[in-house]
């Protein structure tokens, strides 16, 4: 649930202490009424059963180490390392078999622990594979690998692996940018635990944000996830509870999150949020997916928000991308 902003119902009023002011949140609720739970429990009891059975059915795949190099001309060749010298690199591929690659032409290369192959095509791999739009799972970012994230221009997130199993990230709004107006900025510190390689890992963190400018204080989020499946494969069971200063939740967040791969470039990707507070409960259900372009995410969904009294349909359009930073030779 990282990135996550806190809203407006969670937060106290603004008083002489100095609260948060509602006008930084970035999602409003307001508008959504109470939920009937019959309705919602059978919603997610379906995801969860249509996330498990998909999950354990993969498929078996060859994977090998390999190279994606970048030349200064911009082609881009992904394959096995034939051999190597002081002068150049001869990488196998698949398109186009043995090819020859002056290093004095080699403007990146990225080591990529995984390289899989289904049905003679080259899969290429998942630039954000711990994370869903926002909300984490149970896997965490391998030691020296690191990614920026951004949606919608505004939100701005980088995030390094310190070891494979703890990873830390740094994010900002840059209101700042609009006269003045006081600018979020956060941390977002996470544990990841494998239990069972491929198949179960435990994810432990916190998204940690205050607003400059602003005597705010500290406000976020504390989360737990269990997270069933691959890499690839996966779907994400987590509970959060928010905070604003001394004030929380009395009820935690239910997030349950699913990541399927489609095809060699592409995964579907659906998160979905229960949130209860002061005797309101509402809903975000999402669905979308992840495109990899090059070495790029662009990442796509809609998120629905649902309660028992609206009488209209509404449907918010997200975008954002994942530029991989790490993991270069």
């Amino acid at each position: 649930m990282t990135g996550f902003f806190i809203p407006d119902c969670w937060q106290p009023e603004k008083s002489d202490t100095g609260n948060i002011d509602s006008d930084y949140k970035l999602l409003n609720f307001e508008f959504i009424k109470s939920l009937k739970m019959k309705k919602l429990s059978v919603l997610l009891l379906l995801l969860s059963a249509l996330g498990c059975r998909i999950c354990y059915s993969q498929e078996a795949a060859d994977t090998t180490a390999a190279l994606r190099i970048e030349t200064y001309d911009g082609n881009i060749f992904i394959g096995n390392v034939i051999s190597e010298d002081s002068t150049a690199i001869v990488l196998k591929t698949t398109s186009l078999g043995e090819i020859k690659i002056p290093k004095n032409d080699i403007k990146s290369r990225t080591v990529l622990k995984q390289l899989k192959y289904e049905g003679g095509k080259l899969w290429l791999p998942n630039p954000q594979s711990s994370r869903y739009f926002w909300a984490p799972n149970g896997y965490g970012l391998e030691k020296g690998t690191s990614y920026y994230q951004n949606i919608w221009i505004l939100y701005n997130q980088f995030s390094f692996g310190l070891t494979d199993n703890f990873s830390i990230g740094a994010g900002f709004l840059p209101l700042f940018l609009f006269g003045g107006t006081s600018s979020p900025i956060w941390l977002v510190p996470k544990i990841s635990i494998p239990v069972v390689k491929d198949k179960l890992n435990l994810g432990t963190g916190a998204f940690l944000g205050t607003i400059l400018g602003e005597d705010a204080g500290v406000f976020g989020l504390l989360y737990g996830t269990t997270t069933f499946g691959s890499r690839d494969k996966n779907i994400s069971f987590g509970l959060a509870y928010g905070f604003a200063q001394d004030e929380w939740l009395n009820v935690p967040v239910i997030n349950i999150s699913s990541m399927i791969r489609t095809g060699p470039r592409g995964y579907f990707i659906t998160e979905n949020y229960v949130i209860t507070a002061e005797g309101e409960t509402v809903t975000l259900l999402s669905a979308g997916g992840r495109s990899i372009i090059r070495n790029i995410g662009l990442d796509y969904s809609l998120w629905i928000p649902v309660g028992a009294e609206m009488d209209t349909f509404v449907a918010i359009p997200f975008l954002g991308i994942t530029i991989p930073m790490g993991s270069k030779k």
